[in-house]
């Protein structure tokens, strides 16, 4: 019922009663601990006059965002980035620390530190959620992680028992997956796609209105997947995957092995929007992949929606019109246009993800949803 009320709310009890399939009775008597609790409120009726408000039905039901507090961590290979969030997700504070070191004892000892500093002006913590580039069990066991050398590790545990607060650990991607299904891009649609694009490829599938779990989680995902069987064969990937195609790092070897020369990838964006040859030949390339990609996607999942997030968006600032183009060569002439919304983030998005599944599991009870 609160996660009924949190996504969709506020909402009559009228409304609440018929999408929960409840008599009038037991929703009263499922409402009255939550409102007890100070997790849901009765909010006035929007453009209804007091004088005319008739009672507790004409009430709406919405929750207290404010009422509880999260924190969510995305650890990267030097950085941990650090969020508070509302009940519904809002980011109300930032905190992030250098990662120097990828000793799972120090990692949490690091993860302590932060807590602390975020719970003295931020009291009301209930949990805390983190999101970790690998694959996850049980939502507490960091089972491998390329990124940290990491196998094995229980996280979880490691900084429960340095913070004294419940904590959930997830695969990243998964975390980010179901924030923007809860609270961002793909609220309230049944069928929905999150593919990032950055250090590595992330891919999540979210089916009546629930992310669909699977066992190869972030076990190199897009490595395998083969876009362009003539592309580059890189030190990541095989030869034309979308690994090998799309990654920052592949792109960047791309043009190192080309030019002799080590550049950012903002730098081969730039050179690639002046004209520059190579890196011009790279980034269409990548283009070029990206938008088969999406096809294939949309030919066979049929997304209502693809959200297209990661530190390597930028791709489609300057060969935007590329990757559309080539959608639309590997899709029927007659089929629907594909709603393809690219977020531009930072890895704070990611943290707020983690804080989600923090809500989700810790408060509402979600489970694995």
């Amino acid at each position: 019922m609160a996660i009924e009320v949190l996504v969709h709310g506020p909402l009559s009890r009228t409304e609440l009663a018929r999408r929960l399939d409840l008599s009038a009775g037991s929703l009263t008597r499922l409402t009255k601990p939550l409102i007890e609790s100070g997790l849901l409120v009765e909010v006035p009726e929007a453009g209804t006059p007091a004088e005319v408000r008739q009672g507790r039905p004409s009430q709406p039901l919405d929750v207290v965002a404010e009422s509880r507090s999260f924190l969510g961590f995305k650890i990267t290979d030097d950085m941990v980035y650090g969020v508070v969030t509302t009940l519904r997700s809002d980011i109300v504070a930032r905190h992030d620390r250098p990662l120097t070191t990828h000793d799972p004892a120090r990692v949490a000892d690091l993860l302590a530190e932060m807590t602390d500093e975020l719970t003295r002006s931020h009291p009301r913590i209930a949990g805390v959620g983190i999101g970790v580039g690998g694959l996850v069990q049980d939502r507490a066991v960091v089972g491998e992680s390329p990124f940290l050398h990491w196998r094995e590790v229980p996280l979880a545990a490691l900084v429960e028992e340095r913070t004294g607060l419940p904590v959930v650990v997830e695969n990243d991607v998964a975390a980010l997956v179901e924030a923007e299904s809860w609270f961002g891009a793909g609220r309230g649609l049944d069928r929905f796609v999150v593919l990032t694009i950055g250090a590595g490829i992330g891919y999540g599938l979210v089916l009546g209105g629930k992310r669909v779990p699977y066992v190869e989680e972030d076990r190199g995902f897009g490595r395998h997947w083969i876009v362009n069987p003539n592309g580059p064969l890189t030190p990541d990937g095989e030869r034309g995957s979308a690994v090998s195609l799309l990654t920052i790092g592949n792109i960047r070897y791309q043009v190192q092995a080309a030019t002799g020369r080590d550049h950012t990838y903002e730098e081969i964006l730039a050179l690639a929007a002046a004209g520059e040859p190579m890196p011009t030949r790279v980034i269409d390339e990548s283009a070029r992949a990206l938008g088969t990609l999406v096809a294939q996607i949309a030919n066979f999942a049929m997304p209502q929606k693809i959200l297209l997030a990661g530190e390597g968006v930028g791709l489609m600032d300057v060969a935007g019109k590329t990757v559309e183009d080539t959608v639309r060569a590997h899709r029927h002439p007659l089929a629907a246009p594909i709603d393809l919304e690219t977020k531009v983030s930072d890895f704070h998005d990611w943290a707020r993800g983690a804080a989600v599944l923090a809500i989700q599991v810790l408060v509402l009870g979600a489970g694995e949803v």
